[in-house]
């Protein structure tokens, strides 16, 4: 199969060419991929950030996001079959969606909605998920409640505002001057244009923060929460108890806290949370989210769409920082 694959760690690496099909196993659905999206996520792991978390073998298979056909199913697997039309973000140890085959556990799955077309549906896993795990799953948004989302014009914050709107939550985002109109159509209350405002001294009494930016963003944020507020973060540091969800050893559980200790301590004392949040898999709440989709809640954001070959390129356009929401790869 025709795949973009890398064969060490480091920035810009990686090259189109030929890989054997993924093998299918008992719980296994094996599906043609027919579009991926692209995350900062990929570049992480093309620079080798998550060697120490996700010690990947190579040649590795980039893409986190994907939309296909299934062609074949493993002997175990009961909700999916041959012809299907779903879309999944595959689990943290199975990646490699920029590839015209992957094999994905039954679990990660779901039907695609019936009202996206394929590259609209590539866009979604990774990010709904997120948002979902953070706002539905965390934060235990409530009707009412006020919450903040960084980066509002980018894939997690375009689906957040979305998906925050949805639970009746007031939705305050941050964004810059040529966004300002756009987010404001996603559905965003109060937004704050980042080059001509600082955002931690206009915004108080806030509820929950979702933070997808910086150090410095993070600790600003602290200001914006009332007590008992969550900082919630997808950019890190990680957690202690990041480590101990993920299995890590004794060494880097010792790592993860002291890269979070500032931040956990700083919170504590201004009487807030501080959580973050490791997207994972999971094919049940992407069965929720297809709901919000198919009935309008959430409606996909897609800047624009790179082929197969051009895989290196799509990358280095997402690493700008400048998407508006989601890049897409056309597969077949």
């Amino acid at each position: 199969m025709k795949a973009f694959f890398i064969d060490s760690y480091g920035k810009g690496n990686g090259q189109i060419g030929l890989l054997p099909e993924p093998e299918v196993r008992a719980n296994d659905v094996l599906v043609q991929v027919h579009a991926a999206s692209v995350n900062l996520l990929d570049s992480k792991i093309r620079k080798g950030e998550f060697k120490l978390i996700l010690p990947y073998r190579f040649p590795l298979v980039l893409g986190n996001d994907l939309a296909g056909v299934v062609v074949r199913v493993g002997a175990n697997v009961r909700r999916f079959k041959p012809g299907d039309e779903v879309y999944a973000r595959p689990q943290d140890d199975r990646i490699g969606t920029f590839a015209e085959f992957i094999s994905v556990t039954e679990d990660a799955l779901a039907l695609k909605p019936g009202n996206l077309d394929m590259g609209e549906a590539a866009s979604m896993p990774l990010v709904a998920l997120t948002a979902w795990q953070v706002l539905v799953e965390t934060a235990k948004l409530k009707k009412g409640q006020k919450v903040l989302i960084h980066a509002g014009s980018g894939g997690v914050g375009t689906v957040a505002i979305q998906l925050a709107k949805h639970l009746g939550a007031f939705v305050a985002t941050t964004t810059s001057t040529s966004n300002v109109e756009w987010v404001k159509a996603l559905g965003a209350d109060v937004v704050i244009d980042y080059k001509k405002q600082n955002f931690e001294t206009v915004l108080q009494g806030y509820d929950v923060v979702l933070n997808s930016l910086g150090s410095d963003v993070l600790e600003k944020s602290l200001k914006v929460l009332k007590p008992g507020g969550q900082l919630i973060s997808i950019s890190g540091p990680p957690t202690p108890q990041f480590a101990e969800e993920q299995g890590l050893s004794w060494g880097l559980k010792q790592v993860m806290r002291l890269l979070s200790l500032g931040i956990r301590r700083k919170a504590r004392k201004a009487g807030l949370r501080y959580a973050f949040v490791f997207m994972r898999a999971n094919g049940a709440q992407l069965h929720e989210i297809s709901a919000l989709i198919e009935s309008g809640a959430i409606k996909p954001v897609v800047d624009r769409v790179f082929p197969l070959e051009s895989t290196a390129e799509a990358l280095s356009y997402v690493e700008q920082g400048r998407a508006k929401g989601k890049v897409i790869i056309k597969v077949s």
